[in-house]
């Protein structure tokens, strides 16, 4: 029952043509609710079950808020899309989130775990510093979207099924030329053994060749071959976020005087807090991130202390 029941719950998922990512965490969150419940199906449950789950992981998961709202959004999916009865008013409170300040990097802190890293990372990591995109968006980059003469950077399918334009380094542009001098070569490798990218499933549906136009090429390729997940078609991906962090990781590891904890994301938060505090627009810099509320980007302006209104301590009065 429970494995038919996922694929029913997976194809609804796909059929909405949600991300890799997010059908990979709702199945989790559904299969966990599954087994809370002793493996009652859930066209058997209803909202006093659903509550009791969720008070489950509060109480004794203890579990953070965005992690109550993830599985609460696969429960709602789930019941909403696949067993055609959305939940009603389960009178559950979430948890409310801390309010979480980002770690950002100084030019020379930046500058040192640069100097750290090898290979291709040499080239992922300024990038995002220099665009304030995230890792995954990163990595999903194809040849298409560098416009050399514009100095732009677009981003499809970012958060939230948004495309947004960013900006390219002019100190970049070279290094991200070379690097697409080399996705080439190995695309051109991949046409001779006949293979290519992976595409999006409706995309190669309704162009099934192509996979063998150079625009569809990752500019970060993965160095192995794959079966693409919904179409078990073998195809090239792009790099694995978690090479990425495994050499981030090396790198800060390397700067013991370095006691901030630093992930691919505090290149985004650092990004925005060096345009902010150059004085740039916070409009502009919600645009670059593509943030949907202003009041989200506002939190780097907490971190230079700007909410102060040029308050000065007393102790530097002295």
């Amino acid at each position: 029952m429970a494995s038919q029941f996922i694929e029913l719950v997976r194809r609804e998922i796909r059929l909405r043509q949600y991300s890799i990512r997010t059908e990979q965490s709702y199945l989790y969150w559904i299969r966990f609710y599954i087994r809370f419940h002793r493996m009652v199906h859930p066209a058997q449950l209803g909202d006093d079950d659903v509550r009791a789950f969720l008070t489950w992981l509060a109480s004794e998961r203890r579990v953070a808020a965005n992690t109550q709202k993830v599985a609460l959004n696969a429960l709602n999916f789930l019941y909403r899309n696949v067993l055609d009865r959305p939940l009603g008013e389960l009178g559950f409170k979430m948890a409310k989130a801390s309010r979480y300040l980002p770690t950002v990097l100084t030019g020379d802190e930046m500058a040192a775990i640069f100097r750290q890293l090898h290979g291709i990372y040499r080239l992922i990591f300024p990038l995002l510093y220099g665009t304030g995109m995230r890792i995954s968006e990163c990595l999903r980059l194809r040849l298409q979207d560098l416009d050399y003469q514009r100095l732009t950077i677009t981003i499809h399918d970012g958060k939230g099924k948004k495309d947004r334009v960013t900006l390219m380094p002019s100190s970049l542009s070279c290094p991200l030329y070379n690097q697409q001098t080399e996705a080439l070569k190995q695309h051109e490798q991949d046409l001779t053994d006949g293979v290519g990218p992976s595409l999006p499933l409706a995309l190669s549906r309704k162009y099934p060749n192509a996979w063998r136009q150079t625009g569809w090429m990752f500019l970060f390729p993965s160095s192995s071959l794959c079966q693409h997940p919904h179409s078990g078609v073998l195809c090239r991906h792009h790099l694995h976020q978690t090479a990425c962090r495994k050499a981030l990781k090396q790198a800060v590891v390397a700067l013991p005087y370095l006691h901030k904890r630093v992930s691919c994301h505090t290149f985004r938060h650092s990004f925005a807090s060096q345009l902010l505090a150059a004085g740039y627009d916070i409009r502009t810099v919600q645009e670059l991130l593509g943030h949907s509320d202003v009041r989200t980007t506002q939190i780097y302006t907490h971190l230079l202390g700007q909410h102060f209104s040029g308050v000065v301590s007393p102790m530097d009065r002295c």
